[in-house]
């Protein structure tokens, strides 16, 4: 009988069901239905979760839970609500997270990215001076393409910490061409601790960083951060403890 269930579930699909009738209590034949059928689901959302989390590649996993938004200001067209709601997601909006080193940006951009994980969208996380590798090696070993269709198939691709490394022009180049991609397509989200103005010292052409900033910024919603570094601060009141 219990081989006889395991093929029945092989055949639909039903991954978790033969384990979840060793677990689950009988109280009615309704009831252990509903509650095996409710374990299944369950058992897969948290596996298609972590199976979204190890593609997303964060550096580590933070939530919104914990996170501070005292130094983040809004522009008129966002709010806190609307920003943890991924309102942005469904319209295929950027969002732009400009402010010195150490004021959470990046925090805030993982936390959202897990957050769109938990809501079973596909997210790729990338240190701007990794992917620029990444595309570099691809375009020399001719297997960009590909890399490129999976960039352009995510929700959400969140580029962290640019202004830290200036590239070379063919990394400027094909980042370019991966920002454009996404243009209506996908949305993008990035931090960065410079201005716009100060881009051009990275990417090294003005005509490119102007097209560039064209298309993160149509559609965009640009958070501003203020105030001293949070790591600073903690390191700060730690010492004077």
């Amino acid at each position: 009988m219990r081989d006889d269930l395991a093929k029945a579930c092989k055949t639909l699909h039903l991954a978790h069901v033969v384990e979840a009738c060793d677990t689950v209590a009988f109280e009615s034949k309704e009831q252990f239905m509903l509650d095996v059928l409710k374990t299944e689901i369950r058992l897969r959302e948290e596996n298609r979760l972590k199976r979204l989390l190890k593609k997303a590649s964060f550096t580590q996993l933070k939530t919104l839970e914990d996170y501070d938004f005292s130094a983040v200001t809004f522009p008129e067209n966002c709010t806190e609500v609307m920003l943890k709601d991924l309102c942005f997601l469904e319209r295929k909006e950027n969002v732009l997270m400009l402010g010195k080193v150490g004021t959470g940006k990046t925090h805030l951009a993982i936390a959202l990215g897990v957050e769109a994980c938990r809501k079973g969208h596909s997210v790729r996380f990338f240190r701007v001076p990794d992917l620029v590798a990444i595309l570099q090696d691809k375009h020399e070993s001719g297997t960009l393409a590909r890399f490129q269709k999976e960039l352009s198939d995510c929700d959400l691709l969140i580029l962290d910490e640019v202004g830290f490394v200036p590239f070379h022009q063919t990394g400027a180049e094909l980042l370019f061409h991966v920002i454009s991609a996404c243009y209506e397509h996908n949305s993008v989200m990035v931090t960065s601790n410079l201005e716009f103005g100060q881009w051009n010292t990275v990417f090294g052409d003005t005509r490119l960083t102007a097209a560039l900033v064209d298309r993160l910024v149509h559609h965009a919603h640009i958070l501003a951060f203020t105030g001293e570094s949070f790591r600073l601060r903690h390191a700060l009141s730690t010492i004077s403890s």
